[in-house]
């Protein structure tokens, strides 16, 4: 290190002004590298909180469904009790009135099956040669046009 004295005045070389602010500035970037890892675990903090208490809120969610579809189903049964009888035997008595109405149905079909091909036949089948009057009418206002 050189320093150049004068009478009353000592003067450094400015590479050591240079080399003070190398070190300030690697300082500075320690610095900011800290602050970027601190914010990033602050980050990483805040995004497990939050899963958390979205596990949480489902948690909670669930709970109440549960408890709403517990009191729903109890409500059923003691309808189902009051209405004389077990689910069991009331869906038994629907499905033999279903059966009943798919057979009379059934038996419709066969009785009205070959008149509905009869109707369908005879409507294909038939051809009127009578041209309508306003169809008529009408070819001879387009045709003196």
């Amino acid at each position: 290190k050189t320093t150049i004295h004068y009478p009353f005045v000592s003067i450094d070389p400015p590479l050591s002004n240079l080399k003070i602010n190398i070190m300030q500035n690697a300082s500075g970037i320690q610095e900011l590298m800290a602050a970027e890892t601190r914010a990033s675990q602050i980050v990483a903090e805040a995004r497990i909180g939050r899963g958390d208490r979205m596990k949480q809120a489902k948690a909670d969610a669930q709970e109440l469904i549960d408890a709403y579809r517990a009191e729903k189903q109890e409500e059923f049964n003691i309808k189902v009790a009051t209405a004389g009888g077990t689910g069991g035997s009331y869906s038994a008595k629907l499905q033999a009135e279903t059966n009943n109405d798919i057979q009379f149905m059934q038996g419709q079909f066969q009785r009205n099956a070959q008149k509905a091909v009869d109707v369908l036949l005879s409507k294909c089948c038939e051809v009127s040669l009578v041209v309508p009057t306003a169809r008529v009418r009408a070819t001879q206002k387009a045709a003196m046009e």
